[in-house]
C-alpha cells in the first residue's frame, strides 16, 4: 500500500512539472532554429490581425515544402493574453530569453498607452530594433515605435485618423497621412493603418526578404485575388 501511494505522489509531482517542462522544451526550440528571426510582439488587448498576419503570411513562405523562416510569438511574461477580440494566445518566447530577432512585428491595442507607459516593453523593442534587419508597426504600433526613439526622421503611418496625434506626440518622425497611404517603408521601417492592411504590409515585407515570386506563391495560397 505505501508503494502504490509513494507511486501517486511521484506521478502527481510529475505530472505537475511536466506542462512547465514542455514549455521550455519549446522555448528552446525557438531559440535553437537557425532559419531567420520574425518574432511577434503581444501583449495584453492586442489586435488580433495585426499578429494573425505576420503569422500567416510569414509562415506560409516555403521553398520545396521548407519554412523559410522562424516565426514565433514574443511577450513580457509566459502567460496567457487575450486580445481585444478574445482570441487567446501563449507567448512562444519571453522578452528575457528572446535572441536577436531579423525582423520585429509590432502590433497594437486599443489602448497604447498602456504599451508605451510600459518600459519593460519599449526597451524590448529598442534593443531588438538595433540588430533587426526590419521593424514593422500596424496601426497604432507606430507609437511604440516613436516611443522606442528608433523611427526618429522615418516615414511613417498609423491607424486612419491617428496621424496628428502620432506626429504631435513624437515630432520627430515623419508622419505620413493616413488618408492616402496604407503602408509606408522607410529603410528598416515599415508601417501600416493595421487591421486587415496588416496583410498588405506583411506581404510587402515577405518581398524584401524573400523576393517577389515568394509573395506572389503566398498571395496565391491566401486567395489574396479573390479579395479584387
Amino acid at each position: 500500500m505505501k508503494l502504490i501511494t509513494m507511486g501517486l505522489v511521484c506521478f502527481a509531482i510529475l505530472a505537475c512539472k511536466n506542462p512547465q517542462s514542455k514549455n521550455q522544451i519549446k522555448m528552446e526550440n525557438q531559440k535553437e532554429n537557425k532559419l531567420p528571426k520574425i518574432g511577434i510582439l503581444v501583449f495584453e488587448g492586442f489586435l488580433a490581425n495585426e499578429v494573425v498576419a505576420p503569422l500567416d503570411v510569414f509562415t506560409k513562405a516555403q521553398e520545396n515544402g521548407i519554412a523559410l523562416f522562424n516565426v514565433f510569438l514574443v511577450a513580457e511574461k509566459d502567460i496567457t493574453y487575450k486580445s481585444d477580440e478574445g482570441l487567446k494566445v501563449i507567448p512562444d518566447l519571453t522578452i528575457a530569453n528572446c535572441p536577436d530577432v531579423d525582423v520585429l512585428v509590432v502590433p497594437s491595442s486599443m489602448n497604447p498607452a498602456n504599451q508605451t507607459n510600459n518600459r519593460i516593453l519599449i526597451e524590448f523593442i529598442k534593443n531588438q530594433s538595433q540588430n533587426a534587419e526590419y521593424t514593422a508597426s500596424h496601426c497604432a504600433g507606430a507609437f511604440l515605435l516613436g516611443e522606442a526613439g528608433i523611427a526618429e526622421g522615418k516615414k511613417m503611418v498609423t491607424y486612419c485618423g491617428g496621424s496628428k496625434t502620432l506626429q504631435k506626440e513624437y515630432p520627430s518622425l515623419l508622419v505620413q497621412d493616413d488618408n492616402v497611404n496604407t503602408v509606408v517603408s522607410d529603410g528598416n521601417i515599415i508601417s501600416s493603418n493595421g487591421n486587415l492592411v496588416s496583410y498588405l504590409a506583411s506581404l510587402k515585407l515577405l518581398e524584401k526578404l524573400a523576393g517577389v515570386e515568394q509573395r506572389k506563391q503566398v498571395e496565391n495560397e491566401l486567395l489574396i485575388n479573390k479579395l479584387k
